[in-house]
C-alpha cells in the first residue's frame, strides 16, 4: 500500500526545472481578448456605438438592428483573433460557470460554407434548464430556459470560443442564476444611492457598487493530489492527523514565493491581462502551499464575472505545472481555511467614494451617512448575510485558524466609533443652537485626520471598515460572489430608501436639512450598538454577549439558511423585485441540496475508504505484529509477554480501532438510508443529514487518526499527508 504514496513522493521530488512564459508588458496584453468598447468603437458604426454605450451605462432594450450590428462586429472581432465557436457563458446556481459551445459554421442553400452570426444568437439562446439546480422551478419534462446577453459585461474570447456573458431564466421567467437577481439589487442601490447624495451633491446621477475580491487557494502537487481519492472527490483530506510542523511558526505568510509556484503565478497572471482581469497583488498566505490574488477593484458585475473566469482558469494553467489547486473552505484540518474577502464600497459619477472620508464636513457627513446606514443594514438583516454565506467547507472553515467567526458583527475601529458616540451625545429632536450646530461640523470635518493611519484591523470580524470600503471576510473560497452581493447590495438598498424617508418626514415637519439628517444617523447610531463589536470574535464571552443582544449566534449551515425565509428577506426580496417568492424558496432548498449531497459523498468517500484500505491494511500490519509476537514465544518463552508489550497492546489496540470503525460507518450508512427514506424534501434531508449523518465523520475520523499513529507508514493513504502536500 505504502507503493503508491512513495511512487507519488518519487513523481514529485523528480520534476524538473520550471519553464517560464517569456513576459511582455502589462500594456501589450492587457484586455487583448476582450472585446473592449475601444474595439467596439472599431467595428462598429458611429450611430450603433453610441446606441449600445447609452444603453450600456444608462439601461434599456437593444432592438433587432442594433443586435444585428453588434453581433456582426462581435464575429468579425473573433474570427480576426482565431475564435471558431461562440457560447453563452452564464453562471448557474451549482456555484460554477456553464457554456454550450456552437461553431459559426452556416451551411448555405448551394451547399457554401459561411462563418454566420446574428442578432438572435447574441441576444438570446436555450439551454435546458432542467439540468442545473433549480429547486423546483423545472421539471425533467419542463426542460426549456434561456440565456440573455448582459451588455453590462464585454465578451471576451477563451480556449477559441467567443464567450458572452448572460443571465439565465426559465421558460416562465424566474432567475435560475446569480446574475439576474444580482442586477436587479444594483440598480437598486444605483437608485437609492444617488437620492440619498442629493443632499449633498446635485450632480450626482448615477452610483455604481464596487468590488474587489481577495481569491485565497492551496496548491498541491498533482502526484500527491492523485494519491488521495478524498481530496479528487471531496476537495478536502478526510482524515490523516496533524503534521509535526505545519503553519505554527508562522514563517510562511507573506514569505519568498517558491519558484515554480511563481511560474504558475506569472502564467495565471499573464491569461489574466489577456481576460482584461485587473490582477494586482499575489503573496504566500498564512498555511503552508496557501496563496492569494487579488485584483484592482471594478463594478460589481463585471468584478463577479472576473473571479468565475479566474478560477476556472486557475485550474487550467495550474496542470501545466503539475498542480492541482484547491478552493475548498477547509481542505486541511487544524490550519487556515481559504476565503474571499470581498471589499465593498459605493462609487458616484462625479469620482467620489461614498465610504471614504472628504475634505470638508459637507463630503463627511455624506460619508457617515452611507457608513451607518452601511453598518444599520448589517443590523437588519445580520441572520441573512450568514445565510449568503454558509456551505458544508465555510461552516467547518468559519470560527478557527484566522476566518473571522459565523456571528455577525461589525467592526469600525476606535476613532470611529468616538465620532459615532459623540453624535449620538450632542444630537438630540431639539433644534440645535448655530454653536452646537457648528461645533459638530467642525468635528466631522476632521475625521480623515482622526482616520489617518489609525483605523486598525480585526481578523476575527466578519464585516469590517477598513479605511474606505468594507470588507465582508466571511465570503468561502469557493463561493460565487454573487451570492453575498445579492443581500449586501440589496439590504443597504433598503435602509438608503429608509433613510430618505425618515429625513425627508423630518425636513416636512420644518426641521432644517443638516439638523434632520443628524437626527436620523443619530438613531441608527444608537440602533448599530448591538451589531457593532470591537472585541475578540473568538471569544466564549462575545458568543454569550452577541446572544443577549439578540444575533444569531447559529453555527450551523442548514439553520443558517432559514433566514432565507424569515419575513424580513421575504420584504427585502419580493416587495422590492429582486425575488419572486417562487425564486426565493428555490434558492433555499438548492442551498440545502447541495449542502446535503456533499455531505453525502464526503460519508461515502470515507466509508469506503475506511472498509476497502484502512481496515485491511491494518489488519495486515496487525498480522505482522502477531508474527512477530509468535516469534519472540519461540526463541523467548519465559520473557516473550514482557518484551513484546508492545505488540501486544497495539494488537489490542488495532482490534478495537478496526471494531469501531466498522461498526460507525454500518451506523452512518444506515443513518443515510432512513434520512433518504423517511423524508421527501431535500431540505427535511439536509436537515436530517446534519444532525445524524455528520457527527459520525467525526468519530470515524479520530478512530483512524489512532489507527494512523499505530500503523504509521504502512497505511494508505494517509501518513503524514500534511508534509507530503505541503512540499514545494
Amino acid at each position: 500500500m505504502a507503493k503508491i504514496r512513495f511512487s507519488a513522493l518519487k513523481e514529485m521530488t523528480g520534476r524538473g526545472p520550471v519553464e517560464k512564459i517569456k513576459k511582455q508588458r502589462v500594456t501589450e496584453v492587457y484586455g487583448m481578448d476582450v472585446f473592449t468598447m475601444e474595439k467596439m468603437r472599431h467595428y462598429l458604426s458611429v450611430e450603433a456605438f453610441r446606441k449600445l454605450e447609452k444603453i450600456m451605462f444608462e439601461g434599456g432594450s437593444i432592438d433587432r438592428m442594433l443586435a444585428d450590428q453588434v453581433a456582426a462586429a462581435m464575429k468579425a472581432w473573433a474570427v480576426e483573433k482565431g475564435a471558431t465557436h461562440y457560447t453563452h457563458w452564464f453562471h448557474p446556481l451549482n456555484g460554477a460557470t456553464a457554456e454550450k459551445h456552437d461553431s459559426f459554421i452556416d451551411i448555405l442553400k448551394d451547399g457554401d460554407v459561411i462563418e454566420a452570426f446574428d442578432g438572435k444568437l447574441l441576444v438570446q439562446q436555450e439551454p435546458d434548464a432542467s439540468s442545473f439546480p433549480n429547486g423546483g422551478i423545472r421539471n425533467t419534462f419542463e426542460a426549456r430556459g434561456y440565456t440573455a446577453w448582459d451588455p453590462g459585461s464585454p465578451a471576451f474570447i477563451n480556449n477559441s470560443t467567443l464567450c458572452i456573458p448572460t443571465v439565465f431564466v426559465a421558460y416562465t421567467g424566474e432567475a435560475l442564476d446569480y446574475k439576474t437577481p444580482m442586477l436587479k439589487a444594483l440598480a437598486w442601490i444605483d437608485k437609492a444611492a444617488v437620492d440619498v447624495c442629493q443632499y449633498f451633491d446635485k450632480d450626482v446621477q448615477k452610483v455604481i457598487a464596487t468590488l474587489g475580491w481577495e481569491q485565497e487557494y492551496f496548491l498541491v502537487d498533482e502526484a500527491l493530489y492523485n494519491a488521495r481519492p478524498d481530496l479528487k472527490l471531496c476537495g478536502c483530506t478526510l482524515m490523516g492527523h496533524s503534521a509535526a510542523k505545519d503553519q505554527q511558526l508562522e514563517d510562511h505568510y507573506f514569505g519568498a514565493i517558491p519558484e515554480r509556484v511563481n511560474a504558475f503565478m506569472d502564467e495565471l497572471e499573464y491569461e489574466c491581462y489577456r481576460l482584461g482581469i485587473p490582477a494586482k497583488t499575489r503573496h504566500n498566505e498564512c498555511a503552508p502551499n496557501q496563496f492569494e490574488l487579488a485584483p484592482v477593484f471594478e463594478e460589481v458585475n463585471l468584478a463577479v464575472d472576473h473571479n468565475q473566469l479566474l478560477m476556472s482558469t486557475m485550474k487550467r494553467v495550474a496542470r501545466h505545472y503539475k498542480f492541482r489547486v484547491l478552493l475548498h473552505e477547509k481542505p486541511f484540518k487544524g490550519i487556515n481555511g481559504s476565503g474571499k474577502h470581498n471589499n465593498w464600497s459605493l462609487l458616484t459619477d462625479t469620482g467620489v467614494n461614498l465610504l471614504s472620508p472628504g475634505k470638508n464636513p459637507k463630503s463627511n457627513m455624506q460619508f457617515l451617512v452611507f457608513l451607518v446606514t452601511t453598518v444599520k443594514a448589517v443590523l437588519e438583516h445580520e441572520a441573512l448575510f450568514k445565510a449568503c454565506i454558509v456551505s458544508l467547507g465555510n461552516e467547518r472553515r468559519l470560527g478557527g485558524d484566522e476566518a473571522p467567526p459565523v456571528i455577525m458583527s461589525v467592526f469600525l475601529g476606535q476613532q470611529l466609533d468616538s465620532i459615532l458616540d459623540e453624535i449620538e451625545t450632542k444630537v438630540s429632536s431639539k433644534k440645535m443652537s448655530p454653536d452646537e450646530k457648528t461645533e459638530l461640523k467642525l468635528n466631522v470635518g476632521k475625521i480623515p485626520e482622526i482616520m489617518r493611519d489609525n483605523t486598525d484591523r480585526n481578523r476575527t470580524s466578519p464585516f469590517a471598515f477598513t479605511g474606505n470600503r468594507f470588507e465582508f471576510r466571511a465570503v468561502g473560497a469557493s463561493a460565487n460572489c454573487g451570492a453575498s452581493m445579492i443581500v449586501l447590495n440589496a439590504a443597504v438598498a433598503e435602509q438608503l430608501v429608509a433613510f430618505k424617508q425618515e429625513t425627508d418626514a423630518l425636513i416636512d415637519k420644518g426641521v432644517k436639512k443638516d439638523e434632520a439628517i443628524f437626527q436620523t444617523l443619530r438613531r441608527y447610531i444608537i440602533a448599530c450598538k448591538k451589531i457593532r463589536f470591537e472585541g475578540n470574535g473568538y471569544s466564549k464571552e462575545w458568543k454569550e454577549e452577541a446572544q443577549k443582544r439578540g444575533l444569531s449566534v447559529e453555527s450551523g449551515c442548514v439553520r443558517s439558511l432559514r433566514a432565507y425565509l424569515s419575513t424580513k428577506a421575504k420584504k427585502l426580496f419580493i416587495n422590492n423585485g429582486i425575488f419572486t417568492e417562487r425564486e426565493l424558496e428555490a434558492r433555499f432548498e438548492i442551498k440545502n441540496e447541495t449542502y446535503l449531497k456533499k455531505l453525502q459523498i464526503e460519508s461515502r468517500v470515507l466509508g469506503d475508504l475506511a472498509l476497502n484500505h484502512i481496515i485491511p491494511t491494518a489488519i495486515a500490519y496487525q498480522n505482522t505484529l502477531i508474527d512477530n509476537v509468535k516469534g519472540l514465544k519461540d526463541i523467548l518463552p519465559d520473557v516473550y509477554a514482557e518484551v513484546g508489550h508492545v505488540q501486544l497492546e497495539s494488537i489490542k489496540e488495532i482490534s478495537m480501532h478496526i471494531k469501531e470503525i466498522k461498526t460507525m460507518v454500518n451506523d452512518m450508512t444506515e443513518a443515510r438510508k432512513l434520512a433518504n427514506n423517511t423524508y421527501e424534501n431535500e431540505v427535511e434531508r439536509a436537515e436530517s443529514y446534519s444532525e445524524t449523518v455528520k457527527p459520525y465523520l467525526d468519530k470515524i475520523r479520530y478512530h483512524i487518526d489512532k489507527l494512523e499513529l499505530l500503523v504509521d507508514d504502512e497505511i494508505w493513504p494517509l501518513p503524514k499527508y500534511r508534509e507530503l502536500l505541503f512540499s514545494k
